[in-house]
């Protein structure tokens, strides 16, 4: 196995009424707070408020962004950057779901640099330095309020790329599972799909490495299997609320990595189809990874897919192995499609295939995705085409 480094100095403050320590906090770093929200659903549901007087409380002169956009775009990121470098702000506070998070901390990278923050992702400029970033989580999605990095869309380009980068993680994060009540069924569905995709990229994987992290893995998996359709029905049950905000912080933080160097399969192909149709990002994860498991397996594969029904879905362990393999994408697609209720095929969606030769050769750079088992422009084309129909398992 391969040796690793694992730093997460991410405070958190997990649970119910914590934000009395928000002013403190904030106060950590500076007196000139940059505020920065989507579309106004923290207003609806008072957090806006309670947020606000907190930082007028200790003192702090606030400024504020707002109108953030799910799949959040480079001019969010260039207005925020820009607000900071003229404001002299010491700390930006991110109150939202993962895209006003993501795009907080490429503005907080944007605000120390003198040009252009899409450098940061078109061309891969150094990201040396960025103001302190806090956020206060109201989706269980991402991951974004305990890693470091973010997914910026650029419409002009039809261009969505993601980075991560040390000095973007989050110094502090609050994660009350109270301020989830009020996502939907369907955001509580793709948050779900959004964070087994972040597990499942790492996990299928035929890298020898420790077998505790497969076992926490599991464990994270079989946690939004079970609470995901709980908080669908009783979107104010804590117990769920809970499991799925603390799950989804530790599917991509990096602990799960250990010493795994495999890129990501699933999700620059995702990234490519919500630049173009703007589609949630969790709804194109999950139409995308049965597919993608689906292609992916053969006799070489098939053992990581066995241990993955049986230690997830508890597939009778002695069933053959590709036939064990083959049911566990099965219920992962039952999962996504019954349980979860999500759109199983892009033709549901009104997406067509007069885009895929373009997304595939940019899912790739125009060589090869060198994920779990290693995909050509042609292979994602393939997946592509595989997604316009619906899932039958």
């Amino acid at each position: 196995m391969n040796s690793f480094i694992y730093d997460i100095p991410t405070k958190v403050y997990f649970g119910e009424n914590q934000l009395s320590h928000l002013g403190p906090e904030l106060s950590r770093f500076g007196k000139r707070v940059l505020l920065t929200y989507g579309g106004g659903s923290i207003k609806k549901i008072g957090l806006y408020d309670k947020v606000t007087a907190e930082i007028k409380a200790a003192g702090l002169q606030l400024f504020e962004l707002d109108g953030i956009a799910p799949n959040p775009h480079i001019d969010s990121v260039r207005k925020g950057a820009e607000i900071c470098k003229r404001e002299k702000i010491d700390v930006l506070l991110a109150v939202g779901g993962g895209s006003t998070l993501d795009a907080t901390k490429f503005m907080a990278a944007g605000a120390c640099v003198d040009f252009d923050p899409w450098k940061f992702l078109s061309e891969w400029a150094p990201i040396e330095k960025a103001l302190p970033v806090v956020t206060i989580l109201t989706l269980a999605a991402t991951g974004s309020e305990m890693d470091c990095g973010g997914v910026i869309s650029n419409p002009k380009t039809q261009d969505k790329i993601g980075r991560m980068e040390f000095p973007m993680l989050p110094k502090v994060s609050f994660l009350d599972p109270v301020n989830t009540y009020t996502v939907n069924p369907y955001q509580t569905a793709c948050g779900a799909a959004d964070m087994m995709s972040h597990i499942m990229e790492v996990y299928f994987n035929m890298d020898q490495d420790l077998q505790m992290l497969d076992g926490i893995m599991e464990v994270l998996m079989k946690t939004i299997i079970r609470y995901a359709p709980v908080a669908m029905e009783q979107p104010d049950n804590y117990e769920a609320r809970a499991n799925l905000m603390w799950a989804s912080s530790w599917a991509i933080n990096g602990f799960v990595n250990g010493g795994k160097r495999q890129a990501w399969s699933c999700h620059p192909m995702e990234h490519e189809l919500s630049a173009i149709y703007d589609i949630t990002h969790g709804l194109g994860l999950a139409i995308l990874t049965p597919r993608w498991m689906k292609y992916t397996l053969d006799e070489t594969t098939a053992s990581k897919f066995y241990q993955f029904g049986v230690n997830v879905f508890g597939i009778d362990a002695s069933q053959p192995h590709m036939e064990a393999a083959k049911k566990s994408i099965e219920l992962l697609g039952d999962f996504f499609f019954r349980t979860l209720g999500l759109k199983s095929s892009l033709h549901e969606i009104g997406i067509d295939d007069k885009n895929f030769e373009i997304m595939a050769k940019k899912a790739c750079n125009g060589g090869t995705l060198p994920g779990f088992k290693p995909l050509n422009q042609q292979d994602i084309e393939n997946i592509f085409k595989m997604c316009l129909s619906s899932f039958n398992g």
